[in-house]
């Protein structure tokens, strides 16, 4: 269909092309009815541009669209060639105050905690830098996209609104103007034109419904028959559905899939298929039936093709619309008020509201681009901003009712524009005022909740994963009033007040709703059947907390708005609970004489409900007229005297006693829903507006009635009436009395007792203010333990602004403590606030309790002071609650502690426990005492003398052991205030005296713990000295035992017996590095290029284990895995296919094992006497004649024996060399075990170094062992000298060990492999440096790592040299290789050299290695033709030389010491100097080394001769390629921005590679090369080796051998990959200020490049250690496993 399209489509683009922009716009200037000419044009054009076959060609459809359609508009615009236009209306224009800048996803954005008037207003990274909120607090975060920068605008900062590039627009500003006056009439009536007709045009295209015809004015007469195929997105489906569909329905490929997917997913729709209508229809049917079996079906129409080009092109008009008004703010006025006019139907008929009302039928791209063209024209424009405002209050409740039914998410929804509106302090407040805005939100809010229960309270059905999604988005709801309510006015005006409290009126109304819902009745007999409902309600609550709060604010800023509000609020409390009664009975409770009526109910039988939000609200406006005086100012105004105090307490006592029961295990049968709602009532999230003012409005009750019948109703609901209104009642029934739950009620219900008096933190309850109350939270949260400061701030409740006031107060009671290379940085508190710790503090909870009990005592043991932890001195309370103190006073009270105090002292075992003793009866006594005190002078009550003697007789009671320290404490303080009574009998004693005993009750609770703490000790302190008693017996009695296995130990590392039957768990992994990337069919590993940019790594975690109890145990593994079923193989931290298996004893990640040999060569005690040995020239004519008598006889072998006589002839000519005998085959050394160990590990680092299957065979398997030893010493001398340490210092014993077995190993190898197969390895390595005949294409000197090529010379050569019997030792061999090596690695370097001159030359006369060093500079420059550069300095050339070969001299010294144990000489021990003519004394070297080359000149002159000679060194030279400089650089990570926002800003300019500009979801940066990847989406998978796998895993194969280290940006994670199935996440190197990492940027703290962790992450890598990170992470965290890392 394409092909015959394409001839006709290049006719119709032709035609288009000679269309003149300036003809057009000429036509519609002379035009009479300027629409229908416009409307023409494009009902023939626009078919024409757009939707012209299958795939869509966005750069030629903009080109086309540019020129034809766009172009006549800006010509007619401007009257003139837009190219000169616009910019004249651009200098015209006064740029604008705002920023209005529209962030991208995943853009960061700054709020400056100490000015923004709320945290939604944000500034982008340009503005932020150029502002004064640099320097203040700020929180950083990424955008979800869609919100823009609000720099500029004065309502939203309370100071610094404007950053230096805004500033410069300010001083202009005076009143406000119209932007018209810059515009010329004309500019504006054709402006006008334009605009209206064209955002008509989209605005009725993109509302358009019809699907196969469009609008008459735009029909065409010829009209083709071609039609789409568009599907839509939705929220319901998923990816993997989506894909599976598309491809039965459209027969495309499974990439041609995800692509539509993709776009489906990004733009909201997308045409799967192009043809007639039947065909389209065909593929519309198959996905509506493949989707909708468990859901609804996804939504897809037949459009025919030029209602698509039309909408196509709509959006495009919106963008343009929007790019246009940015030249000049008179065009941007003009635009708002085309939108905004009323159309001809009346009420929401103009463009903007009916844009707005159609939004839920948009797709998700038509939404953004409108979305944008608003959020750049009427919220950039303040006069037009009010007017839409109030449009979108009008419409609020459709607009919302949408958005619920919608499934799209909130930021494609024009409803999320309510957070740029109502977010502006004098826009809410106009909306509150004219459009009774909050009224409106919360009935909104309320007719989505429609289910009630007889009572209208709320009912929430079982929270099934859709009713979750609804009532998530109803939540918004909660969100926009949030936002209205976020700034207080300063100053009120009459219709605000009259509109808030309609307001406030409907606010109670829903908290009615709320009151008393989810009631529980206990379950008795069996468990509960179904867990009731309860997440909705706590949702509701919790989204409301904050609301709750701002109201109450919002009442206390104005004093006839806080009365009326008390009084509506009480009236509906009243409602609430009309007498109180449910058809509760009265009765009368009477204790010493006093008698209160009050309703017969039980909480443990009837409902009671957790819910009670009126009642809160109530106390917080109670407290709150006591903190402004109110109550003092107008007590005629309010209703103090009709409140029934014992109406207030009831509800909130009720949920109190609830507590207690589940506490003590009442309720067991209710399951974990009760626990849960209890846990959320104490929690931090909650407990502000739940627990905290249920114990205010106890307060209130109390302060307001006579405390005797307080306590007495008290009693009454905690169940404990009897005990306390019944004489002998313990006595009588002590078996049901010392039922666990009554002890554990008595407790509560004292320790409430003490929250009443005691807790005085809140401002308006006592007299302090905000700071003393976080002060107060922080002392005792780091009285528990130190703790970092996101911990911190977890424990305190936040404020509508996530703030939590810390940091303002935390400097005057902590001190901070930095972090080291791990963990996190601490708070600490100060030694002076530990005075202010309260044991009894109310917000613990009971584990908190004693875990701060202990830690305080031991302080005080440690600071060797009194243990006994008495309650702090507290604040008085305010003149509305002072009448608080006289509970302590109150004949009940003491009748309580008269009864408790009588049971501690007939301590009989039987009639109450001790624990219910301890707990309750020493608490009482503080209270006791300063009830004492509190009475005045001469009045002291009857039996206060008998409380005193029992006090005195407990304080010896043996079972109160624990408690003494306590006991003295009341007793001297309690003389101190006698005495001062006496000493002035008349003064009334003063409050706050009384007030320090107060809450010294709490710590006879806590006394109790303790020494239930000191007896678990004891006996925990028993039980172990008799544990160690039997261990030292037994050590006694089998003393020869013990001594055995130490001697055992001695010898493993001495001597292996000559069994040699040990084997190291040791190679635990080959880790790879850079594992090899070739055919390993074709590739030959023998010579390493210098670049060494693959090798196999070695590393070990050092333990020892006997072979065969290494393969028993590997067995093992192996047969377990095999044994698992299929389906619970999940990726295990290691993967027994390949061979790996963990340390049975450190669990450390392995894939081999290494045996332990003895030193393969004889130790040279003494040096050598070399002087009957050859030199270097005789020996390398002997080697190369040995050489050439093995290729003669390998070509012998080879050839058939066809002529024999031909044969003994030839074998006559090649005379051997004298000794040389070739058919001998030596006697290998080992035994069958060891020969077996050495095979393994050798096919093991040939399996993992080529990745191939294993060939025991293969020739390669010798030259792997000898490169994995070659490149192992290379990496750790590498790690030695990045870190300055020195070459022989204590290196860790793991690669001690390691090191000594790999070479060890390595040496032995040749051993168990093919005498032919290493000799011929000799040959070809040898024939490198010293050419011969049968070796031809070796590589050129400049492309052989000389490090390996020694170790391989050396390690082979005992493979030659047992057939030599003409007494040439191993050892002359060793040398002789090692000086070859060494001047070939001289001659590389020179060749390289960098040879700028210095400035530093020096001048005094040379020496003799300098002198020496340009002799042999000269000889190279002669036999390279002089391609080599110009001489520079002798003094240049040897220091190039030296810092050059100290690499290589380091790792051979390395080598030979494990070699031939040659212990390592003092001197190269200590750190510092370079150690350069030590380590040539330790290798044999001269310390000029140049004299090698002197003493050799003979063979050296011509071997200098052929290297120079090789076409690559001339075609170097000549500059055609490059070669390796030396010293090579060291690898390193690359580096990191110090501050991390400008990495987040890096990302959030990136893109997608593959999916058309798209910004990527998961930006992932590598930190091994810097590249930038699109992790974790369908759009950048790539296949390898037949399996879809993620961008990073792709990127690790070409980047680190299938390692990687990533950075993900949005996270601030770092991400260990190694292979497919393995990874882990790792902290990052970023911290924050204190000296914490922000994982998922959270907390949104600035955050700054740490070079310790990130040298530490380095290191990891340098060791080749991330895949052994991972292994353990993986171990230690199996969720892990879980993940599908290659997906990342």
């Amino acid at each position: 269909m394409a092909s015959e399209l394409e001839p006709e489509v290049q006719a119709i683009d032709r035609s288009l092309l000679e269309c003149s922009a300036e003809e057009t716009a000429g036509k519609w200037l002379q035009a009479t009815d300027l629409t229908r000419e416009v409307y023409q044009h494009l009902a023939h054009s626009v078919p024409k541009i757009y939707c012209r076959g299958p795939n869509p060609f966005p750069q030629k459809e903009d080109m086309l669209a540019q020129h034809v359609l766009l172009g006549p508009m800006e010509w007619y615009l401007c009257g003139e060639d837009p190219a000169f236009g616009f910019p004249k209306l651009e200098q015209a224009n006064k740029p604008s105050h705002l920023c209005g800048r529209v962030f991208k996803v995943g853009e960061p954005t700054y709020s400056c905690r100490d000015c923004a008037v709320d945290p939604t207003c944000v500034l982008c990274m340009e503005c932020f830098l150029g502002s004064i909120h640099r320097d203040h607090r700020y929180r950083m975060t990424t955008s979800g996209g869609g919100g823009f920068c609000d720099c500029g605008d004065a309502e939203a900062w309370k100071e610094g609104p404007y950053c230096q590039k805004h500033e410069l627009n300010t001083s202009e500003i005076e009143e406000e103007e119209d932007p018209l006056v810059h515009l010329s009439e004309d500019v504006i009536a054709r402006t006008y034109n334009i605009f209206a007709i064209m955002f008509r045009y989209a605005v009725d295209i993109l509302t358009w419904e019809k699907e196969s015809e469009l609008p008459a004015d735009l029909e065409m007469v010829e009209k083709s028959d071609t039609y789409y195929c568009m599907l839509f997105n939705d929220e319901v489906h998923t990816y993997e559905q989506v894909i599976y569909t598309l491809q039965k329905a459209v027969n495309c490929t499974q990439k041609e899939a995800i692509g539509f997917a993709t776009t489906v997913d990004r733009d909201g729709r997308r045409s799967v298929r192009y043809g007639d209508f039947q065909y389209c229809e065909q593929a519309k049917s198959v996905i509506v039936r493949n989707t909708s079996r468990q859901t609804k079906p996804l939504k897809v129409q037949v459009m025919h093709s030029s209602i698509v080009a039309h909408q196509n092109f709509g959006l495009k008009l919106l963008s343009w619309l929007g790019s246009i008004i940015g030249y000049s703010d008179g065009l941007r006025r003009i635009l708002c008020q085309v939108g905004l006019q009323e159309g001809p139907d009346g009420e929401n008929s103009s463009l903007v509201d009916r844009l707005m009302l159609s939004d839920s039928k948009l797709w998700k791209g038509a939404r953004s681009v409108y979305h944008q063209l608003f959020m750049s024209s009427l919220l950039m424009d303040l006069k037009y901003k009010k007017l839409f405002a109030v449009r979108f209050a009008k419409n609020y409740e459709r607009l919302q009712s949408d958005y619920v039914t919608d499934d799209h998410d909130r930021e494609f929804s024009v409803a999320d524009l309510s957070v740029q509106i109502f977010t502006v302090p004098s826009l809410a407040r106009m909306l509150i005022t004219e459009e009774n805005l909050m009224a409106i939100i919360i009935k909104t809010f309320m007719d989505h909740l429609r289910h009630r229960d007889a009572q209208g309270r709320f009912q929430f059905e079982r929270y099934t994963a859709l009713q979750a999604f609804k009532f998530r988005r109803v939540q918004s709801l909660i969100l926009d009033l949030k936002y209205v309510l976020i700034s207080k006015p300063t100053e009120w005006s009459d219709e605000l007040r009259q509109k808030f409290l309609e307001g406030f009126d409907v606010f109670l109304e829903l908290l009615k709703c709320m009151q008393g819902m989810d009631p529980i009745t206990r379950q008795v007999g069996q468990h509960i059947e179904m867990e009731p409902e309860w997440e909705a309600a706590f949702t509701l609550q919790m989204k409301l907390t904050h609301v709750i709060s701002m109201m109450q604010d919002w009442c206390a800023s104005d004093e006839k708005v806080l009365i009326e509000a008390y009084k509506k609020c009480l009236a509906v409390l009243m409602q609430c609970h009309g007498g109180y009664t449910d058809g509760e009975q009265p009765i009368m409770l009477s204790i010493c004489g006093h008698s209160v009526e009050t309703i017969r109910y039980c909480v443990s039988q009837e409902k009671v409900s957790i819910h009670l939000p009126v009642s809160r609200l109530l106390a917080g406006l109670h407290v709150l007229l006591s903190k402004s005086e109110v109550a003092y100012k107008f007590p005629e105004l309010l209703p103090l005297s009709e409140l029934s105090p014992p109406m207030l307490i009831e509800h909130p006592l009720r949920c109190l006693v609830l507590c207690a029961q589940v506490h003590a295990g009442m309720w067991r049968r209710n399951g974990f829903s009760l626990v849960n709602q209890i846990y959320y009532y104490h929690n931090v999230k909650c407990r502000r507006e739940m627990f905290d003012k249920d114990i205010v409005m106890l307060q209130t009750g109390v302060s307001m009635m006579d405390p005797n019948h307080f306590l007495m109703i008290m009693l009454s609901r905690f169940e404990l009436y009897q005990i306390f209104s019944t004489p002998d009642y313990g006595k009588r029934f002590s078996s049901e009395i010392t039922h666990k739950s009554i002890v554990i009620m008595l407790n509560v219900c004292i320790y409430t007792f003490s929250f009443l008096t005691g807790e005085r933190f809140s401002p308006g309850v006592g007299q302090v203010n905000a700071t003393d109350e976080i002060k107060r939270e922080i002392i005792h949260q780091l009285s528990i333990k130190p703790m970092a400061h996101s911990e911190l701030v977890k424990s305190l409740p936040e404020d509508e602004n996530k703030e939590t006031g810390m940091e303002n107060v935390i400097e005057a009671v902590a001190h901070f403590k930095k972090p080291g290379l791990t963990g996190r940085g601490m708070y600490e508190l100060k030694p002076e606030c530990a005075k202010e710790f309260n044991l009894y503090f109310y917000h613990f909870s009971r584990a908190e309790q004693s875990k701060a009990e202990e830690a305080q005592r031991k302080l005080k043991r440690q600071n060797r002071e009194d243990t006994a932890l008495p309650p702090p001195v507290l604040p008085p309370f305010c003149p509305l609650f002072a009448s608080l103190v006289n509970i302590l006073q109150s004949d009940v009270m003491l009748c309580i502690m008269g009864t408790i105090l009588q049971w501690a002292v007939e301590h009989n075992g039987y009639a109450w426990s001790e624990s219910m003793l301890q707990r309750v009866g020493l608490k009482t006594f503080v209270i006791y005492i300063l009830v004492f005190y509190s009475t005045k002078p001469g009045e002291a009550p009857k039996n206060s003398p008998s409380i005193l003697a029992m006090l005195e007789t407990l304080q010896n009671a043996p079972y109160l052991e624990i408690h003494k320290d306590m006991i003295r404490w009341i007793l001297k303080t309690f003389n101190a205030i006698k005495k001062m009574r006496e000493s002035s009998p008349t003064s009334p004693m003063a409050e706050t005296e009384g007030t320090i005993m107060e809450e010294s009750s709490r710590d006879k609770d806590k006394a109790e713990r303790k020494r239930k703490a000191e007896i678990a000790r004891l006996r925990r302190e028993k039980i172990m000295a008799q544990m160690s008693e039997m261990q030292r017996h037994f050590i006694d009695e089998n003393k020869e035992l013990f001594q055995q296995t130490l001697e055992l130990d001695a010898s493993t590392s001495a001597v292996l017996d000559n069994s040699y039957t040990f084997v190291i768990g040791k190679v635990n992994s080959l880790l790879f590095v850079f594992v090899l990337f070739c055919n390993a069919e074709k590739y030959d590993p023998l010579f390493m290029h210098p670049d060494l940019s693959c090798g196999t790594h070695t590393s070990s975690c050092g333990h020892i284990m006997h072979a065969h109890c290494w393969q028993r145990y590997f067995d093992s593994v192996q047969a377990k895995e095999q044994r698992r079923q299929q389906r619970l193989r999940l990726h295990t931290s290691y993967d027994v296919e390949n061979g790996e298996f963990l340390c049975p004893l450190c669990e450390c990640l392995s894939n081999t094992v290494i045996p332990l040999l003895l030193p393969p060569r004889n130790i040279f005690n003494n040096r050598l006497n070399f002087s009957d040995q050859p030199n270097l020239t005789q020996w390398i004519r002997t080697i190369s004649q040995q050489i050439k008598a093995l290729q003669f006889l390998r070509k012998e072998e080879s050839t058939p024996n066809n002529a024999s006589s031909k044969n003994s002839e030839n074998m006559d000519e090649l005379q051997l060399p004298e000794g040389f005998r070739p058919d001998f085959h030596p006697k290998n050394p080992y035994s069958e075990s060891i020969k077996e160990m050495l095979t393994t590990f050798g096919t093991a680092t040939y399996k993992v170094g080529l990745k191939v299957h294993p060939n025991e065979e293969d020739p390669r398997v010798p030259i792997m062992c000898w490169g994995s030893c070659a490149y192992t010493i290379q990496s750790i001398e590498r790690i030695l000298s990045d870190e300055d340490k020195p070459l022989f210092g204590p290196l860790p014993c793991r690669l001690d060990d390691c090191l000594r077995s790999l070479t060890r190993f390595a040496a032995a190898h040749w051993t168990v492999a093919s005498l032919s197969v290493v000799q011929g390895h000799f040959c070809k390595l040898f024939a490198s440096l010293v050419p011969n005949d049968g070796h031809e294409d070796l590589p050129c000197i400049l492309d052989i790592d000389m490090f390996h090529l020694l170790v391989g010379l050396v390690l082979a050569f005992p493979a030659l040299q047992c057939q030599d019997f003409s007494g040439i030792s191993l050892g002359t061999g060793d040398l002789h290789i090692f000086h070859l090596v060494t001047m070939a690695h001289i001659i590389q370097i020179l060749l390289t050299s960098c040879t700028e001159e210095n400035g530093m030359d020096q001048e005094n006369p040379t020496c003799e290695e300098e002198s020496a060093v340009l002799a042999l500079y000269k000889t190279l420059h002669q036999y390279t033709g002089s391609a080599l550069k110009e001489i520079p300095s002798g003094w240049h050339l040897w220091r190039s030389v030296r810092a050059g070969i100290m690499p290589f001299l380091k790792c051979s010294a390395l080598f030979f010491h494990y070699l031939n144990g040659v212990p390592s000489p003092p001197d190269i021990q200590v750190p510092g100097t370079s150690h350069f003519e030590h380590l040539c004394n330790y290798l044999s070297l001269p310390s000029n080394l140049i004299c090698l080359f002197q003493e050799n000149s003979e063979i050296m002159n011509s071997l200098i001769e052929s290297w120079c000679h090789n076409s690559e060194v001339k075609r170097y030279l000549e500059g055609e390629r490059d070669a390796i400089r030396y010293p090579r650089e060291s690898n390193k990570l690359i580096n990191l921005p110090e501050d991390y926002s400008s990495l987040i800003n890096q990302a959030s300019n990136f893109s997608c590679p593959k999916s058309g500009g798209d910004k990527s979801r998961a930006p992932t940066l590598c930190l091994v090369c810097g590249s930038l990847l699109c992790s974790q989406s369908y759009c950048c998978q790539t296949e390898l080796e037949g399996e879809d796998v993620g961008a990073c895993t792709a990127h690790t194969y070409s980047c680190g051998s299938g390692v990687g280290i990533f950075l993900r940006v949005r996270e601030c994670q770092v991400l260990f990959l190694a292979g497919k199935t393995k990874g882990c996440f790792y902290s990052p190197p970023y911290l924050d200020d204190y000296g914490e990492t922000d994982q998922g940027l959270r907390r949104g703290n600035p955050l700054h490049l740490c070079n310790e962790r990130f040298k530490k992450i380095q290191k990891l890598w340098h060791q080749h250690s991330v895949t052994e990170e991972i292994g353990r992470a993986q171990e230690a965290n199996q969720t892990l496993a879980g993940i599908d890392w290659q997906h990342l």
